[in-house]
């Protein structure tokens, strides 16, 4: 019998994340298997994360491995593009078994109407990177990519991504925990059928009623924080991993 609706977690950054906390979200990941039969992954599971016809990232095979199994326990795993690994395709839907949503979706989990989203580009300012999502996003920049050789990709992804050098630092989307609080509860006002919204990016934890059995959930990160979220028709919870115990 599973112990949880739905579970939610962001923000891992696998393949820049500290050991530790690769490790961690490795033995989570093991932990839902038993703990539910839903699982969202609400952006940056991966901080890079491109598909070619023919290759697969070998930095993520343990990872792909259970998701592989967690699927095939009948577990419903279902991952948001991030800002980081917005470039799922065709083996992480048919060899994996995941279900790819490109946010922000109005959608059901643990019995809520949510408002899911990884968090990237919402709320006001930002302009700049709502320009470059749309242009990193586009068909036109997929295929110019994959004509790039897997090697010179991931060290090119290496370079543009901060994450490894902000270990233990503010996260590269904490200025703007603000802007996504403010934009949950707008959204919240401006749709009384949206029981939760749910946001990653900042990597700031925050749970938040804003109304009586309304509220705001941004599951943090898994570098600094390693929270994780718990959604049911009764109750809305924020966790922090401290292992299986």
């Amino acid at each position: 019998m599973s112990t949880y609706d739905s579970l939610i977690v962001s923000d891992a950054h696998l393949g820049a994340a500290p050991a530790a906390g690769e490790q961690a979200f490795h033995d989570f990941l093991v932990f839902a298997g038993g703990a539910t039969r839903d699982l969202v992954i609400n952006g940056d599971l991966f901080d890079y994360w491109f598909e070619y016809r023919t290759v697969v990232l070998s930095r993520h095979f343990r990872t792909l491995r259970v998701l592989a199994d967690l699927v095939d326990a009948g577990v419903r795993v279902r991952l948001v593009g991030g800002n980081h690994d917005s470039w799922g395709g065709a083996f992480l839907a048919d060899e994996i078994g995941l279900e790819l949503i490109d946010g922000p979706v109005t959608t059901e989990i643990g019995g809520r109407i949510c408002f899911l989203a990884h968090g990237d580009g919402l709320g006001s300012g930002d302009l700049g990177y709502r320009v470059l999502k749309r242009v990193i996003r586009s068909r036109a920049a997929r295929a110019t990519f994959r004509h790039v050789h897997p090697d010179w990709a991931d060290a090119l992804a290496g370079r543009v991504s901060r994450t490894r050098s902000r270990h233990g630092t503010e996260g590269p989307g904490e200025s703007r925990s603000g802007e996504l609080e403010a934009h949950a509860r707008r959204t919240l006002q401006a749709d009384p059928s949206i029981q939760l919204v749910a946001y990653g990016h900042c990597h700031v934890p925050s749970l938040i009623e804003v109304e009586p059995g309304r509220h705001y959930l941004n599951t943090g990160d898994w570098i600094r924080h390693c929270t994780w979220g718990s959604v049911g028709r009764d109750e809305v919870r924020l966790h922090r991993w401290h292992g299986r115990d």
